[in-house]
């Protein structure tokens, strides 16, 4: 009986933290969507709501643009050097490579 009794009072001291922890709280990938296309959604009503909601709960998320690789870079920067020369060149390409683009 006091195996019991000490199991259940460690069920309910211990499974409100599961219930709350961040991972029982995230949102899904479809929970966060649903509530997106509801913010946008505001305004419209009846018929036009439901044909934006379902084109915008079918629409795929768009992809992360790749980053731009070093050749990319070399060719751009090549390209916004143009009319640069020397030193004044030089330290440009070097400014320009360094950024992120």
């Amino acid at each position: 009986m006091k195996k019991l009794l000490a199991a259940i009072a460690a069920v309910t001291i211990i499974a409100p933290v599961f219930l709350f922890s961040p991972v029982a709280m995230a949102q899904t990938a479809q929970q966060s969507k649903m509530t997106s296309c509801n913010k946008d959604a505001t305004g419209k009503k009846g018929d036009e709501r439901k044909a934006f909601m379902k084109d915008c709960l079918s629409n795929k998320p768009a992809a992360p643009a790749a980053p731009m690789t070093q050749q990319d870079k070399m060719k751009s920067c090549n390209k916004d050097a143009t009319g640069k020369k020397g030193d004044d060149r030089k330290a440009f390409m070097k400014e320009c490579l360094k950024k992120d683009k």
